[in-house]
């Protein structure tokens, strides 16, 4: 068994390691996801451990000997201590101990918060992997987020340890490599890309992080950055853009707007018009009301709000508008998306500091709550909810109370909008505050708008269906008129044979299209003048995937059955469509039918989760080969 830690190999039996003397864990051999030593199955994918299969011949689709070897879109973190040499020549060494394992602790904690995966500590230094065993959509904005917290953590470190040398840098960088279970002579994320990260990290100076060209193209809307300009990394044959993260914003739909070449508004006009019938009801009849807008990532949910936004700024008539995102990286932070939007209503920056913050907040409820009791009362439990305080005495009702008075508070003044981003991902508590939200603001008008994911109805059935005022709509994808509208607008002059290229792999989620195109400009394949396309500058018939767009759908893949995720990765080696009996030699499954059988029920699975397309009799498209 081989420790995760330190590498080195240890006797099945031992459940701690031999060198290091941390716990032991199984990795799996299908998918490198740690396990407890006494586990017979793989949590993450099912898979039996240490070698055994099930007797009873469970696995149906179970194909031939695979390679544990598979190319996965990767974040790559490198984070290396600066000072510490400094710090250890002037104190005993088991001072010095001490201290690195202190580090070593707090860097494991930060890395496994954002859900990292820490592949090897190297001296002081610390490599971490995002999207090896489990792809999230969001890798990169986590590698960048943890990042920017080791930088602050080891700051404060030093500051504990009495030395104010001590700091980290840190560079990170996304794209693809190998990835297998880990061993001692080899880690399990192997390529390129590992090497120039660790490049990058060297030339990032002391408390900052640097990222390279391809994940600033990513995060350019969620993380503020600086151009470091090029730089002549060792081993690379050419220069490489290098960028600096300063800080992560909550602005990103605004700044995604004023990054140019916004597409046409397309095919949601009776969902627009769903919102605005919505808002001038709830502020007709001064009551809350629930609507819930459902669709897969890229599918349109944010632009539409986005549009409502626009619509409210056209208004005679004042409208306070709060939105807030739930992230799935901080669960551990409940109520995220509400402070946001508390934040936002009293004008507390990212950047102000605790007293600045604690004044702020005080200012706005000051203007809202005209009674200096309720005053009293509800501030210092949205300073709790802002992180600036502890929370007070008393049960969550006391709590939920305050801020439900401040938002009814802020609506008797005028109509209230709550836009709640990512609400799949919100947790139980969120959840729980916004149904007693429009169920106990009978007589506010506070229009509540949830966005969410299919995921939101698996983790709260019916949701919204038992509350009075609740309307639902599920986006779906835009037909293909409607994508050509949206591409065509983008960019004039753009090709009718591109436009169906595009839309081809789009397969009518309009996030998909607008990333293709971005990436064909950014890439200098389309050049553009005055918003006029020219003539592309290489054949453009094979379309690489834009990272954003990989990050996606390796998100879905990853939360399919390992069964089912495999066999959709043999229909994407066979091109553009495939077959059922072509899928089943090709997965070396075409003898008995009860396989045959599992074949087609692991395809209808995925035609549920939108990963193949039927367009024929016995004929798919498998998403990851469209894409």
């Amino acid at each position: 068994m081989v420790c995760a830690n330190c590498g080195s190999e240890n006797k099945p039996s031992r459940r701690f390691c031999r060198d290091c003397g941390q716990p032991l864990s199984a990795v799996c051999p299908a998918c490198g996801a740690s396990n407890d030593p006494a586990d017979r199955f793989c949590g993450e994918c099912g898979k039996a451990l240490g070698g055994s299969q099930p007797e009873d011949g469970t696995d149906e689709v179970a194909s031939l000997d695979r390679d544990p070897h598979e190319r996965r879109f990767v974040v790559v973190l490198f984070a290396d201590l600066v000072g510490f040499t400094e710090f250890s020549e002037a104190r005993d060494p088991e001072v010095v101990r001490a201290a690195l394992t202190e580090y070593f602790d707090r860097t494991r904690e930060v890395i496994q918060r954002f859900g990292g995966d820490v592949e090897k500590f190297i001296g002081d230094a610390v490599m971490a992997v995002w999207g090896a065993t489990v792809a999230h959509e969001d890798d990169a904005e986590r590698a960048v987020r943890a990042g920017l917290e080791l930088t602050d953590m080891a700051a404060r470190l030093g500051d504990e340890l009495d030395d104010g040398g001590l700091s980290v840098r840190v560079g990170v960088l996304s794209g693809e490599a190998s990835v297998a279970p880990a061993s001692p002579e080899q880690g399990f994320v192997v390529g390129d890309l590992v090497n120039t990260a660790s490049r990058l990290q060297s030339i990032a100076g002391p408390g900052t992080v640097v990222v390279g060209d391809a994940t600033y193209r990513m995060l350019r809307n969620a993380i503020q950055f600086e151009s470091r300009g090029e730089h002549a990394l060792k081993g690379k044959t050419h220069p490489v853009a290098v960028w600096r993260a300063v800080r992560a914003t909550t602005d990103r739909t605004q700044r995604a707007r004023s990054s140019g070449l916004e597409p046409a508004f397309v095919g949601r006009a009776d969902e627009l018009r769903l919102l605005k019938d919505a808002l001038h009801a709830t502020e007709r009849v001064g009551r809350a009301r629930l609507v819930s807008i459902v669709g897969e990532a890229g599918i349109g949910k944010t632009r539409l709000a986005w549009e409502l936004r626009k619509y409210v700024g056209g208004l005679a008539q004042d409208i306070h508008w709060h939105d807030g995102r739930s992230p799935a990286y901080d669960q551990g932070l409940p109520f995220r998306a509400l402070g946001e939007m508390v934040r936002q209503r009293a004008g507390i920056a990212g950047t102000d500091d605790p007293l600045r913050s604690r004044t702020k907040l005080r200012t706005a409820v000051a203007e809202y709550v005209p009674s200096p009791a309720d005053q009293d009362w509800i501030e210092p439990r949205l300073a709790a909810l802002l992180g600036l305080d502890g929370a007070p005495t008393g049960e969550r009702s006391e709590f939920f109370a305050a801020i439900r008075s401040f938002f009814q508070h802020i609506a008797e003044r005028s109509p209230t909008l709550l836009v709640f981003e990512d609400f799949h991902w919100a947790d139980a508590g969120l959840v729980d505050f916004v149904r007693e939200l429009v169920e106990g603001s009978p007589r506010h008008p506070i229009l509540v708008l949830t966005l969410a994911r299919p995921d939101l109805l698996e983790a709260a059935p019916g949701w919204g269906a038992e509350r009075r005022n609740f309307t639902s709509a599920h986006l779906g994808p835009l037909a293909d008129a409607e994508m050509t509208e949206l591409v065509a607008g983008m960019v004039q002059g753009i090709s009718k044979d591109l436009i169906t290229a595009i839309n081809g792999r789009a397969n009518g989620i309009p996030l998909y299209a607008v990333e293709l195109v971005r990436m064909l400009i950014a890439e200098g394949d389309l050049v553009t003048e005055d918003d006029v396309c020219c003539t592309p500058t290489r054949d453009l018939s094979d379309i690489p995937v834009p990272d954003t767009v990989r990050a996606v759908i390796g998100a879905r893949l990853d939360r399919l059955p390992s069964d089912t995720r495999e066999l959709l990765q043999d229909a994407a080696v066979l091109g553009a469509a495939f077959t059922q009996a072509g899928l089943a030699a090709m997965a070396g499954l075409d003898g008995p039918v009860s396989r045959s059988c599992s074949i087609r029920s692991c395809i209808e699975s995925c035609w549920s989760s939108r990963m193949t397309k039927q367009f024929g009799p016995r004929r798919w498209r498998p998403l990851r080969s469209s894409h």
